[in-house]
């Protein structure tokens, strides 16, 4: 059973999904009603259940962590993916809230050069939203590239942690 809880956010609303195992998604949306059209039609065949309980505590720290980035979540993530994906997503959450790396630098990281556009890929698919931070990535020349919930809310992600790091420094 996959336990879910929508709730609006100071970047919109978002959406987590999680079961006993660790956290399997974490969605933005502009509306309430996007993430639960979006959880109906991703999870069709899935068991699912709103938040109560337990799952309170979960879905409050998973909050905790959306709305403020330098909080870790002290639960596990269900990181499904190719091996390079897993990496790629492993060593984004290495980069501290505030700043960025470009997708080429994050390729070389990964020991991976010429796999910029893999890389790119592996952000693409990141299901994770902000807890495993793949706008943190930006293009070579300064552009923000693409973000799966909206360059919008990628810029707005970065500037609200560029005032966060300021802030503590």
């Amino acid at each position: 059973m996959m336990n879910y809880g929508i709730a609006y956010i100071a970047i919109g609303w978002a959406l987590a999904i999680w079961n006993e195992k660790g956290l399997y998604s974490v969605e933005l949306g502009d509306h309430e009603a996007q993430l639960a059209a979006l959880l109906k039609a991703r999870f069709r065949g899935l068991e699912t259940a709103p938040t109560n309980g337990e799952g309170t505590e979960v879905f409050g720290n998973i909050l905790k962590v959306l709305e403020n980035p330098e909080t870790r979540l002290d639960y596990p993530l269900l990181l499904e993916g190719t091996e390079l994906q897993r990496k790629t997503w492993q060593t984004l959450q290495s980069i501290p809230p505030g700043q960025t790396v470009t997708y080429s630098e994050l390729a070389n990281q990964l020991g991976k050069p010429k796999a910029v556009r893999a890389v790119a890929n592996a952000c693409g698919a990141n299901r994770l939203a902000v807890i495993v931070p793949c706008h943190r990535v930006v293009r070579s020349d300064g552009g923000l590239g693409g973000y799966r919930w909206g360059i919008e809310r990628k810029q707005l992600l970065l500037n609200r942690e560029a005032k966060l790091a300021a802030i503590v420094s």
